[in-house]
């Protein structure tokens, strides 16, 4: 068959993942192009792609200097793209774009579609509770990560899992991923499957009120909670005097004391504190108290 040619639009670690693993790909696969931005204020795993892409001659685009889908389109078309992997971006993207590949325009979501769609899916998968997720490759459509299904691997969620712990294993199995469906659609091979519409749910976008920890909570979900927004995310918080305080790192603790209100201090030792919630106890491991309180104080 004729080059494959590839582009990839995206800006994270999950882009790079990404980039990388089409470059170590045989032809007639290439990749010949790729849309980045220079910088970002929103993205907390924000990766300068653009070194790595001029390395290998690549050309580069920068939505900083084409803001809109149809100036997206024309740059796609003048490269002769073929097929674009859009991995790590924050926003939806219009018709012109979703059809100036002939192959297809594939998205990535970290979740188990057509279960599981919108925002923040690592986030809410890991504050919910849920023992399963999944690394999930798709044709993206005009709608929020609804297309048909090329690939998708289930992953665990483990008990010691965090952010990052659970970030970093998907980063893990996309490789192979990515070989599959890009090798599948440049050949023609990979048929892809509509998503069930009878299975599907949504998950919103978080705000900053999600991240605060009440005490009457059970402190399981509080430390859901604390490691679905530990780093590189902004922090799960409380309310302290003034001000509010971060909570990074936690462990439930057994209770039974029916009679102690949640937000007492129950024990402070080696810096960390165990707090009695809406039921159980956590112990705060790692956190941002410069004064520690004493048993008995109220958080």
């Amino acid at each position: 068959m004729n080059t494959c040619r590839v582009a990839l639009m995206g800006c994270v670690t999950s882009s790079r993942v990404t980039l990388k693993s089409l470059l170590a790909m045989p032809l007639p696969l290439r990749v010949a192009g790729l849309i980045t931005r220079r910088s970002s204020t929103f993205n907390t795993d924000y990766e300068d792609l653009a070194p790595l892409a001029i390395a290998r001659d690549i050309p580069v685009l920068f939505v900083e200097d084409a803001a809109t889908d149809a100036q997206q389109a024309q740059w796609l078309h003048l490269h002769k793209i073929d097929l674009l992997f859009c991995v790590g971006w924050s926003h939806l993207l219009g018709e012109q774009l979703l059809r100036a590949a002939p192959l297809g325009t594939v998205g990535f979501h970290p979740a188990a579609l057509p279960a599981n769609r919108g925002r923040h899916p690592l986030i809410w998968a890991l504050a919910l509770g849920l023992t399963e997720t999944a690394s999930t490759f798709f044709l993206m459509d005009s709608g929020a990560d609804s297309g048909p299904l090329l690939d998708q691997v289930r992953l665990p969620i483990l008990a010691q899992d965090d952010a990052a712990s659970l970030y970093a294993r998907m980063l893990e199995v996309m490789p192979s991923q990515i070989f599959k469906v890009a090798n599948g659609l440049c050949h023609r091979t990979l048929i892809p499957q509509d998503q069930d519409e009878s299975l599907a749910s949504h998950w919103r976008k978080r705000s900053a009120a999600d991240g605060r920890i009440d005490w009457r909570m059970s402190a399981i979900n509080i430390h859901n909670l604390v490691r679905a927004l530990t780093r590189p995310y902004p922090g799960a918080e409380f309310v302290h005097h003034q001000g509010t305080t971060k909570v990074w790192r936690t462990e439930v603790q057994v209770w039974t004391d029916r009679r102690c209100e949640p937000g007492k201090v129950l024990a402070v030792q080696a810096g960390q504190i165990t707090v009695k919630c809406g039921d159980d106890a956590l112990k705060l491991l790692d956190h941002e108290l410069t004064e520690l309180p004493i048993p008995g104080d109220y958080l």
